[in-house]
């Protein structure tokens, strides 16, 4: 490890001339140095810390760091306009960062979420000196990898990540009245207004955010979405990536959606690394579960050999590894593959009593084929709409015991039989259900969890989807969350069923109605039927590997 010299505060112009403010760290040492390169918009000094090592560490690595404000963000000038201007100032900020003192003219980029999305968007621009990169956990489609989920608003993280971005407009400002009201309502969200979905307190405080597009906008094929997504930009974009993502991460999907759109296409290499993470932080315990060390945060020293491989042409052994690393919960332990695993899904089919809403022994999962199996009712009530525990939409994230929380009766449970061998599942999980409401639209929200012998029930992924007038068919399909998981020997498969998943998604009003326009008195009581027999076989497709 070299010695670093003191930060330096530096500032670039881009292209339209607006000032960009930059901390830069240097190794003590005589270089040239490649240059890792981070822009975010919380505040430079913050640098991700919350994942990452600090900045230092990477360049006591043999690396000049910058990390950079965004155009209106922290001290550097401009306007703030979500995602609007990142092609652009992130080329003008690579093609800067390549020319600095001691630079050896070879770029990367790291940093995830907002900071990932960064990359992608300067990525888009091809610079020349940009030679590889780093996303974690990011939105390839803006709308469905982020803002939605099946059609579904994500109220509780895009409602939270308004009111914080709000307030840094607020701190620039000097607006300490405003600043302060924020903050107090990202402790206590604003979930129970008139307008549940358009709370009163931003409509005053912050009357431009991003937050009203994102609500406005509930059609994937909106122009907005179009114009902002990385995947309109990326078509001609090709360098080595390494992609980051979480089990129980809110953006798993994008993760995987942009590994997949470049393995197709790229001639470089691209590898994929999911842990057992939520969005924040990358450790060993996420919700209720303590994953054991294996599951220790490992990124910091892998990114240090992705960038040695393709910023220094250091032979680091990297290429001869497996490009798939996933991490296996209930074993504990990380598999490698070559390619993201596309097992043959192996269905699971929903057979009841027609008691599936009322005690845990009346809705199962078989291996075959029901001969018998009665229609499910339950009854979705917005008074008391069915609450989100854990999983990847929720905050907090992860897995947690629902074995009180699937008492209640607006929800239908499937359980197997005890597994008599250990049960490996690993890729994309889906919910194939022949279902139907007395409503406009409703939603369903899926989970799966593992039961244990000791009666405890936890979840390790979920889907949700919102069902509209043009959208009801037959069957309905959610993909959930993908996974990777050992599911012991003696313990048992739950699917779990419910017309709502609140505060992480927003409660459909069941009339016709915008969502940012449907008061809470307007939201009805909606029955749900859920069809398993004849030729209306609901299942869940699960990627077993063998």
């Amino acid at each position: 490890m070299l010695k670093i010299l003191p930060k330096k505060t530096l500032s670039m112009q881009t292209r339209d001339g607006v000032r960009l403010d930059a901390d830069v760290y240097y190794p003590d040492a005589p270089g040239p140095f490649p240059v890792l390169l981070m822009r975010q918009p919380y505040g430079r000094a913050i640098a991700s810390t919350v994942v990452y090592a600090h900045p230092s560490w990477y360049a006591a690595n043999g690396y000049i760091v910058v990390i950079q404000d965004v155009r209106g963000r922290g001290t550097s000038e401009g306007e703030f306009n979500l995602f609007a201007h990142e092609i652009a100032d992130g080329e003008d900020t690579v093609n800067w960062a390549a020319t600095l003192p001691n630079s050896n003219g070879r770029v990367g980029m790291y940093g995830f979420s907002y900071q990932g999305m960064t990359q992608l968007y300067a990525a888009a621009a091809r610079p020349e000196a940009l030679k590889a990169i780093a996303p974690a956990m990011v939105a390839y489609d803006l709308y469905a990898d982020w803002a939605y989920e099946g059609g579904a608003f994500c109220l509780q993280t895009n409602l939270l990540w308004g009111i914080q971005l709000a307030a840094e407009i607020a701190r620039r400002q000097g607006n300490d009245e405003t600043y302060h009201a924020l903050y107090a309502a990202a402790r206590n969200p604003p979930l129970y207004d008139p307008i549940p979905a358009n709370p009163q307190i931003l409509q005053e405080l912050a009357p431009e955010c991003f937050y009203y597009d994102w609500l406005a906008n509930s059609n994937p094929d909106a122009e907005y979405w179009q114009r902002i997504s990385p995947r309109n930009h990326l078509q001609k974009a090709d360098l080595p990536m390494l992609h980051i993502g979480g089990w129980f991460d809110s953006m798993m999907r994008g993760t995987l959606h942009l590994y997949q759109a470049m393995t197709v296409r790229s001639h470089f290499p691209q590898f994929l690394v999911v842990g057992p993470w939520s969005h924040l932080p990358w450790s060993r315990k996420v919700g209720a579960i303590d994953y054991g060390p294996e599951a220790a945060n490992l990124i910091d020293r892998m990114q240090i050999r992705w960038f040695d491989q393709f910023l220094k042409e250091q032979d680091t052994g990297l290429l001869e590894e497996a490009p798939v690393q996933l991490f296996e919960m209930g074993s504990n332990q990380w598999q490698a593959f070559l390619s993201w695993p596309e097992s043959s899904a192996q269905p699971y089919f929903l057979s009841s009593t027609g008691l599936a809403a009322m005690g845990e022994a009346e809705g199962k999962l078989i291996e075959t084929v029901p001969h018998q199996s009665d229609e499910d009712k339950f009854v979705h009530d917005p008074w008391r709409p069915f609450p989100s525990l854990g999983g990847h939409a929720a905050i907090p994230p992860g897995a947690f015991d629902r074995s009180t929380l699937e008492g209640r009766t607006d929800t239908v449970t499937y359980t197997s039989a005890p597994f008599t061998t250990d049960l490996h599942l690993a890729g994309e999980v889906w919910v194939e259900v022949y279902c139907e409401a007395d409503s406009t639209s409703f939603d369903l929200c899926a989970v799966l969890s593992e039961v244990r012998p000791n009666g405890s029930v936890y979840n390790f992924t979920q889907g949700y989807c919102r069902v509209t007038p043009t959208e009801k068919s037959h069957p309905l399909l959610i993909p959930l969350q993908p996974t990777c998981i050992c599911i012991s020997k003696g313990y048992c498969l739950r699917l779990s069923l419910s017309a709502a998943c609140f505060p992480a998604y927003a409660v459909n009003p069941g009339i016709d109605k915008p969502l940012g326009k449907a008061h809470l008195m307007d939201a009805q009581v909606i029955t749900v039927t859920i069809h398993h027999g004849g030729n209306e076989l609901s299942q869940v497709k699960l990627p077993i590997v063998t």
